[in-house]
């Protein structure tokens, strides 16, 4: 999960595999793809970013966890 805020400053988590678009025109607008739409305070790359250093954490978290395995 990613966290966002909202422009009311709630945060909340979102699951980035359901982000279908993300844009900026002029406030940040992610589509998910069930249709539901959230306006966040993030910027676009920010969004990005998080979706990205999500995904570096899943493949690290994978990877450590099959080296551990082949360890024993």
């Amino acid at each position: 999960m990613i966290v966002l805020t909202r422009l009311n400053r709630h945060r909340f988590a979102v699951n980035p595999d359901l982000v279908e678009r993300v844009q900026e025109s002029p406030d940040t607008t992610l589509t998910l793809v069930d249709g539901a739409t959230f306006v966040v305070a993030e910027t676009m790359e920010a969004v990005i970013e998080s979706i990205v250093e999500f995904r570096a954490r899943v493949l690290a978290t994978a990877l450590d966890r099959s080296v551990a395995g082949s360890e024993s």
